[in-house]
């Protein structure tokens, strides 16, 4: 069977040249350019990468005309019920879920490398009491290069274990003590009693030499509905492909720089409104329309070319039909009503907007579908989480991503320093 190929003729020269047409086991197949520019003397233009393959990757699949999400295979809509954020951790690094006694041992292993160097105290104490979470945890991740520099040079898979299990553990304790730093109150430490998600908690609510189970009405501090909750969320981001902040953390690895510098610049790109900072942007925007009434002047304001008014939370740069994760979510938090006591003025008002979005020709034809920071934002807020924290919990979710798909990069020999080209117009 002949192998598939496409020709491109330069009309120039009359010459033309055959690439490799490469399938995939999933999606959309590739054009096999490697050599275009050498052939022809030009370069491809594809402003934002919307059309490129820039890496071969076995982590993670999307498909956005379909709303299809899976890590190594495995429908996103299963793992999110059957599975723990650990478990798919597992799964992102090893290619597998854990069994019984591999899951044990592996929570075991995260709970102890939760600690930190109390060094990093010194570090995010320097910092002022108003910065935001994301700029001391980028800064700690980074520190953190200097405290574990023996991950800069990698040579077997109990090396590359080590360095993504000690960054996944660390993480949470970063981002509660950066959140505490902000309060002005003293750091809680990890308590390797309690679960991963339990300990983030509670590492940001309780108090100083107590361990703040039960209130004193009798009512837990972290409740079993909260842990779930939040469980869900990190697996709902612990990877999407090669998204922004994916592509930061796998360009800076193609320099040959410290894995935790590579992620503390992956932290750096999610901070942004576009990427992770979009699911605290939905709650200020929920509270900035303020009353279920206007927000019919504020979709005629989303309607409207001329008004640089733009409704947080709808559409996605990859899902054309509706953001699986979404799905999930929505289904969550009809659940968590009641349980979590949703704020029923902004429920009213996410809720009125939603199905505006969801009903009404001009969102549909757009496909400016809600999407999971529109869910997550008004799930979290119900957790009590301050606004300042969403994306730092994204990091959380989101830091195995960042560490597989670094492996991954630096296990490929047919990996480059990341170098794009230019069309030039300058003088």
């Amino acid at each position: 069977m002949a192998k598939k190929s496409m020709t491109f003729t330069d009309n120039t020269t009359g010459k033309s040249y055959e690439y490799p047409v490469l399938d995939g086991t999933r999606g959309p197949s590739v054009v096999d350019i490697r050599t275009f520019y050498k052939d022809t003397g030009m370069f491809t233009y594809d402003p934002g990468f919307t059309s490129t393959a820039s890496c071969e990757s076995k982590i993670t699949f999307i498909d956005g005309g379909k709303g299809e999400l899976r890590y190594r295979g495995i429908p996103i809509e299963e793992l999110a019920k059957n599975n723990t954020y650990l478990e798919v951790c597992y799964l992102l690094l090893n290619g597998r879920l854990p069994d019984r006694q591999e899951a044990e041992a592996f929570d075991l292993e995260i709970r102890h490398r939760s600690f930190v160097h109390e060094g990093l105290k010194n570090l995010i104490e320097s910092f002022p009491s108003a910065a935001h979470p994301m700029a001391i945890l980028s800064s700690s991740v980074s520190a953190l290069a200097s405290f574990y520099y023996e991950h800069l040079d990698i040579n077997n898979e109990a090396e590359y274990q080590e360095m993504a299990r000690r960054i996944i553990a660390k993480i949470p304790t970063l981002a509660a003590f950066a959140y505490r730093h902000s309060l002005g109150i003293p750091f809680i430490y990890p308590d390797i009693s309690r679960s991963f998600t339990e300990n983030f908690l509670y590492m940001m609510r309780a108090y100083p030499h107590e361990r703040m189970k039960i209130t004193p009405e009798g009512e837990q501090q972290v409740s079993q509905v909260e842990i779930d909750a939040l469980d869900t969320i990190f697996t709902l981001h612990a990877d999407h492909e090669q998204n922004a902040s994916t592509t930061t953390v796998r360009g800076v690895a193609s320099t040959g720089a410290h894995p935790y510098v590579a992620i503390s610049a992956g932290i750096s790109a999610l901070w942004g409104r576009a990427h992770g900072g979009a699911n605290e942007s939905v709650i200020a925007q929920l509270e900035m329309i303020g009353d279920v009434k206007k927000v019919p002047e504020y979709i005629a304001r989303a309607k409207d070319k001329n008004d640089p008014f733009r409704l947080m939370g709808f559409g996605h740069r990859v899902y054309k039909n509706f953001d699986p994760r979404a799905k999930v979510l929505k289904k969550l938090q009809d659940q968590l009503k009641e349980e979590l006591h949703l704020d029923a003025k902004l429920l009213e008002i996410a809720h009125e907007i939603e199905q505006i979005a969801l009903h009404d020709d001009y969102f549909v034809s757009r496909n400016l579908y809600p999407n999971i920071d529109f869910y997550s934002g008004v799930i979290l807020y119900a957790l009590k989480i301050p606004r300042p924290m969403f994306t730092p919990i994204f990091v959380i979710g989101r830091t195995v991503g960042w560490v597989a798909q670094w492996i991954e990069f630096k296990k490929d020999p047919a990996s480059k320093i990341a170098r794009p080209r230019q069309l030039y117009t300058g003088a």
